[in-house]
């Protein structure tokens, strides 16, 4: 069936959205029989639920589905923040996307997964939006990019999380490639990388082997001069070297190497690794790398998305992040890269449970390990 349009999220606080409960109450007196039937939902009567602040949750299952096996939103769980913890029972195996909408005709994908039988998925900009309404639906497709998604001026990104400081996003047919490491195995079932982005030349980041069996055949390798001379000699034919401040675009993007270093160590030298700031379909991605909370981060702007690593002395302590985010306010924050050296975990919640003491920051947690 054809969905509605979807459109890029507008964001903003609560306090300058006006009054919660009656826009509610408006989108549903709204919702008449004949929108109902051109929506094609099924909306049991379980399927209304208010938080605690009066906002109005609207949770529906696509009706063409119907003869299908059953999709069925099984909770909506407000939490202290404004969150909303969604739990999607589906069977097991199928792929699935959930979306959301404000107003029953713009809709935004929020995530597509593969389903475990019952699917939960935290939706971290709802404490952004006075009403929010869920849909949810079977994929067709047999092999689709999994993760959260990221609209764009030019189509969604997926975010799709590998390991520690390792990720792929896909976006308009292109494949991005962050510090692929670990071999082919965690890279079953993904489209080969048609650019491949190396930060620096440590093993938990640079796997010469490994980009040799994910890339594409016409894949592009940036990587900094270290990570350069440890390429096999068949992939130096694919790279570009870029140090800090250099800027380039490929395959219809805009790439800028970033400073990635110490302040109080020497375990990454200013200079020798790179941070990455993407621009893709008008947003832009600031990929940290492995590097303290330096001026350089500080100082960056209009940022959509940040990965930033969190596991001392090698790169933040969580308030260094804290600070950092406080500072250069991206709209949505990753950490990532938080497992410490003797096996245990930089604790991603007190840095979300800082974070968002400061409307407006999106903290998303998936798990990396």
């Amino acid at each position: 069936m054809g969905l509605p349009p979807i459109r890029p999220r507008e964001r903003g606080t609560r306090s300058n959205r006006g009054s919660q409960g009656d826009e509610a109450d408006r989108l549903l007196r709204s919702v008449s029989a004949s929108l109902r039937r051109r929506l094609r939902f099924v909306l049991p009567a379980r399927a209304f639920q208010k938080q605690a602040s009066g906002a109005l949750v609207l949770l529906s299952i696509v009706g063409a589905m119907a003869a299908e096996p059953a999709l069925e939103f099984r909770a909506a769980t407000p939490m202290v923040n404004g969150e909303f913890q969604l739990q999607l029972a589906a069977p097991a195996g199928n792929f699935f996307r959930i979306q959301a909408s404000r107003d029953l005709f713009q809709w935004e994908n929020l995530v597509t997964g593969r389903s475990a039988g019952l699917n939960s998925y935290m939706d971290t900009a709802a404490p952004f939006l006075e009403t929010r309404f869920y849909r949810g639906y079977r994929l067709e497709e047999t092999n689709v990019l999994t993760g959260d998604h990221l609209a764009t001026d030019d189509g969604d990104m997926v975010i799709h999380p590998i390991n520690h400081a390792t990720f792929v996003l896909g976006w308009n047919d292109r494949m991005i490639y962050v510090d692929p490491v670990g071999g082919s195995t965690p890279f079953l079932g993904l489209a080969k990388a048609d650019l491949i982005l190396v930060t620096h030349s440590h093993s938990d980041h640079f796997s010469s082997d490994t980009i040799d069996a994910v890339r594409g055949s016409n894949a592009v390798i940036v990587a900094p001069s270290a990570v350069y001379s440890g390429l096999k000699a068949s992939l130096k034919s694919l790279a570009v070297v870029m140090a800090n401040g250099a800027a380039t675009n490929l395959v219809g993007l805009n790439v800028a190497a970033a400073p990635a270093y110490n302040l109080s160590s020497s375990f990454h030298a200013r200079g020798v690794g790179n941070g990455y700031v993407l621009t893709i379909g008008g947003c832009r991605l600031y990929v940290a790398g492995d590097t303290e909370d330096i001026p350089e981060m500080r100082a960056q702007t209009n940022i959509a998305i940040a990965w930033l690593p969190m596991n001392s002395p090698y790169t933040m302590t969580v308030s260094q992040a804290v600070s950092a985010v406080r500072a250069f306010r991206p709209r949505i924050v990753y950490p990532y890269h938080y497992r410490n050296q003797n096996g245990s975990y930089t604790d991603r919640e007190s840095f979300k449970s800082q974070v968002i003491q400061n409307p407006g920051v999106e903290v998303r947690l998936p798990s990396w390990y």
